[in-house]
């Protein structure tokens, strides 16, 4: 059985037979292996338009198969970077932060089991975030 023949190359007259791998192999002094692995390599310079139309996929694109931008990474990160000033907040400010915006209660809610007005729930909630915004800023 012989080698499949390989496509031609800017070298070769156009009249000229294309050699099969293991000529390319003598020639170059190569195992055929090497030579179909850089075959392979120089397949992999072929580009595609995101816009072509998939082999095998009726009517779906290359651009269809590929991920889009997570728009919840930017919570991830907000709330990662945040931790570690939540940790050093008085135990008052954390709790009402927590029943604010984990348990979402409101701030009325929050007052009554905390024993105070609901102004002053919204001054300490104001007050608080306003330092957390701040001192995650200054750390980024």
């Amino acid at each position: 059985m012989s080698a499949p023949p390989v496509r031609s190359s800017p070298t070769l007259s156009a009249d000229a037979a294309c050699p099969t791998v293991a000529e390319i192999a003598e020639r170059s002094g190569m195992t055929e292996d090497e030579v179909n692995a850089g075959m392979e390599a120089l397949d992999s310079y072929a580009t595609m338009s995101l816009d072509a139309e998939l082999p095998g996929a009726a009517g779906q694109a290359l651009l269809d198969t590929l991920g889009h931008a997570d728009p919840s990474l930017d919570t991830v990160v907000d709330h990662v970077s945040i931790a570690p000033c939540l940790r050093v907040l008085p135990e008052r400010e954390q709790q009402i932060l927590y029943l604010r915006f984990f348990d979402d209660m409101t701030q009325s809610q929050i007052a009554e089991i905390m024993g105070i007005s609901q102004m002053h729930v919204s001054r300490l909630i104001s007050r608080t975030c306003a330092a957390l915004r701040a001192q995650a800023l200054s750390e980024a």
